[in-house]
């Protein structure tokens, strides 16, 4: 389970501090997807980054599964994201000299088991994306909806609590970006992860199970 007690988040300017968030509070549930969406600038990023213990709040507190990520050291804070957490950026982010299963591995290199496990589970989750084919390929020689495909596969393979997407579908034409969201509420519902996903696509954002907005430094229910 995902709790947000009270997060607020300011920013240090010369006229004093910037509040982007004000005392946020939800949770979430394993199997439950959630939408953000609201204007540009408004802070949904920042909320991500937060819930996935990337930056942390200025006050408030965040547990995942009982556990407050931001009460641990750099190193053990760092364990908790790559086991607890994945993420799919709108620039999928791969790496261009590496395959798409060496790609989909890259967060397994922190705690490399050598049973054999892993990999099954990369070419499982590479297979449920529809990509098996192109095992071997190389970025460059994805479209743009593949590469998205790949980074969907990568924030899976250490089976996380919570799923964090940032305009999944951002940078894709309408037809990939219909595969995309499509392949991702399914990957979500067979995984029962907790999905939250910032967009200002407003079709995406409706085929989550709840839409928030934030505005105003607040977040509200649609």
């Amino acid at each position: 389970m995902l709790e947000v007690r009270r997060v607020s988040k300011d920013y240090p300017a010369p006229l004093g501090p910037i509040r982007v968030l004000s005392d946020i509070d939800f949770t979430v549930s394993p199997g439950d997807s959630v939408s953000i969406v609201g204007p540009s600038g408004s802070g949904k990023s920042t909320l991500l980054y937060i819930l996935g213990a990337l930056e942390p709040p200025t006050s408030g507190t965040v547990l995942l599964d009982g556990e407050n990520p931001f009460a641990l050291d750099d190193r053990r804070l760092s364990s908790f994201r790559n086991r607890h957490v994945g993420f799919v950026f709108q620039d999928h982010h791969l790496l261009p000299q590496c395959s798409v299963l060496e790609n989909v591995l890259v967060p397994t290199l922190v705690a490399p088991k050598g049973d054999g496990s892993v990999e099954r589970r990369a070419r499982s989750l590479i297979d449920e994306v529809g990509l098996g084919a192109r095992l071997h390929h190389r970025p460059h020689e994805l479209s743009g909806g593949e590469k998205q495909r790949v980074s969907l596969a990568r924030a899976l393979v250490q089976q996380p609590t919570v799923v964090l997407c940032d305009e999944p579908t951002g940078n894709l034409d309408q037809a990939a970006a219909d595969t995309v969201a499509a392949l991702l509420l399914d990957l979500h519902r067979r995984h029962r992860t907790i999905l939250i996903v910032v967009t200002h696509n407003l079709e995406l954002a409706e085929r989550m199970g709840t839409r928030y907005t934030l505005s105003d430094a607040r977040l509200s229910v649609r």
